[in-house]
């Protein structure tokens, strides 16, 4: 296809309405979505009744997988949480090593614990035990709350069922396991980094972040341990979150191992499915975590009801995305990117990553970027040549790039550790940035090893 300059200015249009409908209007993100959609449709050349059709097609289309796997994946952290699950898992992580240990083991367990929650409920749910190991261990208040949110936003940027990656996963049609695995293996070297080496270096850099600090705190330290009756086992909180990555992940290794077609395959093929993955971890939960632990069904029903709330707002906002997708497809827009880009001297792994970052830069929300990003690069995907899971982790992290005022995430952190606008950017803002620029790094030396 030739390169037509009126529907790349539709495309290049309509990203600019949805920026600025998010960032001076404050529209919501699934109203700006929609209405881009709609604009890009129609400057597009498409008549309104077929710009409807094609929005409603990739809205349906992206919930009938991706909507799944996030209600699932979100009713599975509600479980951890309301049962004490996670409480277990960050408490005995917390107690593995000494005091000069606990910014690597609060940023594992928080890694493990935020698998399967949306990051927002996570970071709310470990806070106050941020609070409370800094008093039991006289520390800085930062150097264990850097590390704690380092080790939830990988997870947010890199592991299914989280909503960016899982988008992408859908998008680019990559394989769940291999998706899983490549993001475990990105995830260990970032939080190895972000965690104690990142907290050190910023701790030393800037001394005004050390001003909460709890060493002169008389408090003892027995006195902020937690109740942990009615607590479920450190073993079956763990097997409970890795259960879903274990099932993708062995479908995946045993693609090669397995005869096609035989029983054993049918059998690997559908438990390692994300969503029959997520399901068996579910239904594992409520009796590992919720009856075993002296839960009433009735307590379990309020308890997975009430997990559903935060992610309502999210799976709108997939579903719009997978709107805006379609929209790409049905106006020729994505051939026309397809096209263009085979003569662009630039990695698609690259191109996805800095689509996302720019996107997220401007709008804000890491999910809104990925959503945007995986419609634009999707057809660089189909035309093959690239690695898809790896592009995957690219166009998540890129969206995790420079969180500053215009992201919630930034003003959750400012107000939960009470700090002011210039020691967030500090912390926070660098922390993230930090984050997304290594997971470029490491995509692309993973990519030169496997390709």
């Amino acid at each position: 296809m030739h390169f037509d300059i009126s529907q790349f200015i539709a495309l290049i249009s309509a990203i600019a309405i949805l920026i600025i409908l998010i960032t001076q209007f404050k529209f919501h993100p699934f109203l700006a979505l929609i209405i881009s959609a709609g604009f890009l449709g129609v400057a597009a050349g498409l008549s309104p009744t077929q710009t409807i059709k094609s929005f409603e097609k990739g809205f349906g289309g992206v919930l009938g997988s991706t909507g799944l796997v996030v209600g699932l994946g979100t009713m599975l952290g509600g479980l951890l949480l309301e049962s004490g699950g996670a409480d277990k898992i960050a408490n005995t992580f917390i107690r593995l090593g000494s005091v000069r240990l606990i910014p690597l083991t609060i940023c594992i367990a928080a890694l493990i614990i935020g698998l399967p929650h949306l990051f927002d409920v996570s970071f709310v749910m470990l806070v106050p035990l941020v609070y409370a190991i800094a008093r039991r261990t006289r520390s800085q208040l930062m150097r264990i709350g850097i590390p704690m949110a380092a080790g939830l936003y990988v997870a947010h940027g890199l592991l299914l069922p989280h909503p960016a990656p899982t988008l992408a996963m859908t998008t680019y049609s990559a394989d769940a396991g291999q998706a899983m695995f490549f993001g475990l293996l990105l995830a260990v070297p970032m939080v190895l980094l972000a965690g104690p080496v990142f907290t050190a270096f910023v701790m030393k850099t800037f001394p005004d972040l050390g001003r909460q600090d709890f060493s002169n705190d008389a408090l003892p330290i027995e006195a902020t341990e937690q109740s942990e009756k009615r607590s479920p086992s450190f073993f079956l909180a763990m097997l409970t979150i890795l259960l879903p990555p274990m099932l993708m992940m062995c479908r995946t290794l045993a693609k090669n191992a397995v005869a096609p077609g035989s029983t054993a395959a049918e059998i690997l093929n559908t438990i390692g499915d994300p969503i029959v993955s997520l399901l068996i971890a579910v239904l594992f939960a409520i009796y590992a975590l919720g009856i075993r632990s002296g839960h009433s069904m009735q307590q379990l029903q309020k308890m997975l009801g009430k997990s559903l709330g935060p992610c309502a707002a999210i799976i709108l906002i997939l579903g719009a995305g997978g709107g805006l997708k379609e929209m790409l497809l049905a106006t020729h827009v994505s051939t026309l990117i397809a096209d263009s880009a085979m003569h662009w001297n630039i990695s698609p792994l690259v191109l996805a990553w800095l689509v996302a970052a720019l996107i997220r830069i401007a709008i804000g929300s890491a999910t809104v970027a990925v959503v945007t990003t995986a419609g634009i690069v999707a057809p660089l995907a189909a035309h093959g040549g690239v690695n898809l899971p790896l592009l995957v982790l690219a166009t998540s992290t890129g969206g995790l790039m420079l969180s500053h005022v215009n992201d919630s995430g930034f003003w959750l952190f400012k107000e939960y550790f009470q700090l002011t606008v210039a020691e967030t950017l500090k912390s926070w803002t660098l922390l993230v940035s930090f984050l997304s620029i290594l997971g470029l790094i490491f995509v692309l030396l993973l990519n030169a090893i496997v390709s």
